[in-house]
């Protein structure tokens, strides 16, 4: 064999393996891995401040529903559920607030991006709280959740947060921050791990989502005064 058979062989003996390999997945873990894709494609979207963001959560949120639920995170199944209504109300308000909003030429443009208002901030913080424990005595009770009182935490958390990104409120950012660090604590505990790389990323893009959303902010007042 020359050199050119010799490596045509062993790169279709790698693909060969590698199908092999494909082949002996379960279906989990290919959900899983398809779920994490969209996740990341979400993510972007979300940075960028795409409404595309809002129909490509509710797809993933499809995934993540099965993925939650075989693995017995209850509550991160039901977020999932519930993220389905919250991204479908979310397009929604977006698209409201678009054509709502003009700019001098009348013509519509994007929702602003805008501080939460400091009266809500103690009404969501007892909201978040409410729910917490709501969910951690449901789990505790009436569910196998191996770790209740972290799978309620990140879902109340979550809950309020993706309320905060439909209304375009900056400070959404600093609850995923926290939400995706205790997630990948979770995910990797529990042997989910590429939904726990997915988090990792997520903190990441969380950190860098929250500066750009706040330099747009302040780019877009000063363009207004």
């Amino acid at each position: 064999m020359n050199n050119l058979t010799l490596i045509a062989f062993e790169l279709f003996s790698i693909f060969a393996r590698f199908f092999l390999d494909c082949t002996k997945m379960s279906t989990e873990l290919i959900i899983e891995i398809i779920g994490a894709a969209i996740g990341l494609i979400y993510l972007y979207l979300e940075y960028k401040a795409n409404v595309w963001l809002w129909p490509v959560g509710i797809v993933m949120s499809i995934f993540y529903v099965v993925i939650f639920f075989h693995s017995k995170f209850y509550a991160d199944a039901a977020i999932y559920l519930y993220y389905i209504g919250a991204n479908t109300y979310g397009l929604f308000q977006w698209k409201r607030s678009r054509g709502q909003t003009l700019a001098e030429n009348g013509t519509a443009v994007e929702m602003p991006i805008t501080h939460v208002p400091a009266k809500r901030i103690l009404p969501l913080a007892i909201v978040t709280f409410a729910l917490w424990m709501l969910l951690y005595g449901i789990l505790k009770t009436i569910t196998d959740s191996p770790i209740p009182l972290g799978d309620a935490f990140t879902t109340s958390v979550s809950i309020v947060a993706t309320w905060m990104l439909a209304q375009k409120y900056l400070e959404q950012w600093l609850l995923w921050i926290v939400v995706n660090i205790v997630s990948t604590i979770l995910y990797f505990w529990k042997g989910l791990y590429p939904t726990g790389v997915l988090f990792i990323v997520y903190v990441i893009v969380a950190v860098l989502g929250y500066l750009r959303w706040r330099k747009e902010m302040t780019n877009t007042r000063r363009d207004v005064s």
